[in-house]
């Protein structure tokens, strides 16, 4: 081999180790962007959580905000304001109302609790077989022993209630004041983000985005809409059997059901103690009026009212509520379902087409030799 050709020979091996070298370090760079980036993720996810809890009811509440300035001659940030304004009264007026019969009732079940543990181990002792009588008389020794701990004051202890107060404070302020700046420059920002785009997949995006909001808000609707239902039934139902306070434990059911898996199991809870304290006849039948209760919600209103919010079916809905609860536990189960309703928004976007795509052989054959007389129709918001 001649030395040009061997020269030739070496600059070319130079010039692939450059091109090697070149992809391993951006291989490399990009890597360690995803770690950091990552990391910082993880490190503000509790800034992350906020602003999706804020997205998510600034999108429940756009449609009403937009109503509000249709009907009255406001402008978007008092319609926002004159709606946090109705929200509080709402909730002083509730407070007004329940607290105290909860602060009374609390002070009788504190002075029944003795004689509704003896009567619960006496129930207990009788159950068969011996296993389960063991087995529901430690659940409530222990209890039992939660109960009637006496709670400490220790200093630090106060310090500690204290900040945890004012951290939620804090936190829900920080939601209102981003769902106020979010409903107030939503149009503006974007626009902004869209002008990365090109002009021909504004367009596009644009829907795409807008369907996403509409699913998340549809969500937040729905989960109220179930709150509602659930605790209207369940304390209405408490009131006709004559137990004390079916006022609030309908709420407190209500407030429970916002609780994926182990919701039901503690919306019951207080209904079951107060009915063992002052009606221990009605125990069954609370119990067996609250699993109806659930069965009717679970198998009626539930896919009614998701499937029509949301536009997520229930198989993925519930799919959905045990990877979330897998993965993230509680938290994980309540954000599943409106994360499930987004991708599935984005996946539907990505689909659009215009001809649908046949479900079977005889629509198959119908696709590819359309009858001109009876054009296919085009699907739901397939652009022209």
């Amino acid at each position: 081999m001649s030395d040009a050709n061997l020269e030739k020979s070496a600059m070319s091996g130079r010039a692939e180790a450059r091109v090697w070298f070149a992809r391993g370090s951006g291989f490399v760079a990009g890597g360690l962007v995803v770690v950091a980036v990552t990391e910082g993720l993880v490190s503000a996810g509790g800034v992350l959580l906020l602003v999706f809890f804020a997205l998510l009811i600034a999108s429940a509440l756009r449609p009403l905000v937009d109503r509000l300035r249709t009907a009255l001659p406001i402008g978007r940030g008092p319609a926002i304001l004159l709606v946090y304004f109705a929200f509080f009264v709402f909730v002083a007026v509730i407070g007004f109302l329940l607290v105290p019969l909860v602060i009374g009732q609390a002070g009788q079940l504190v002075d029944q609790l003795p004689a509704v543990t003896d009567r619960l181990q006496a129930w207990s002792q009788g159950l068969q077989p011996h296993e389960l009588s063991t087995s529901v008389g430690a659940v409530i020794t222990a209890a039992q022993g939660a109960l009637t701990k006496v709670p400490t004051t220790a200093p630090g202890q106060v310090v500690n209630v204290g900040l945890g107060l004012a951290g939620a404070i804090f936190s829900v302020v920080t939601i209102l004041a981003l769902v106020f700046f979010w409903l107030t420059e939503r149009q503006r920002l974007q626009r902004f983000a869209l002008s990365f785009l090109p002009a021909e997949r504004r367009g596009g995006v644009r829907q795409g985005w807008n369907q996403v909001e509409l699913r998340l808000g549809g969500w937040v609707r729905g989960q109220l809409v179930l709150m509602v239902a659930l605790g209207v039934a369940t304390g209405v139902a408490y009131t006709v059997l004559g137990l004390p306070s079916g006022p609030v434990l309908g709420v407190i059911a209500g407030l429970a059901e916002m609780i994926p898996l182990v919701g039901p199991a503690l919306g019951v809870g207080p209904a079951l103690l107060i009915a063992a304290a002052f009606r221990p006849d009605l125990l069954i039948v609370v119990a067996v009026v609250y699993v109806v209760i659930q069965l009717v919600e679970s198998n009626v209103l539930v896919p009614l009212v998701m499937r029509n919010a949301v536009g997520v079916s229930p198989f993925l809905l519930t799919v959905s509520l045990l990877i979330g609860g897998a993965l993230g536990g509680l938290l994980g189960a309540l954000l599943a379902v409106p994360i499930v309703a987004a991708i599935e928004a984005v996946l539907e976007r990505m689909q659009d087409r215009d001809v649908p795509v046949a479900q079977d052989a005889a629509s198959a054959a119908a696709v590819e030799m359309p009858n001109t007389e009876s054009p296919i129709p085009e699907a739901p918001g397939a652009e022209a």
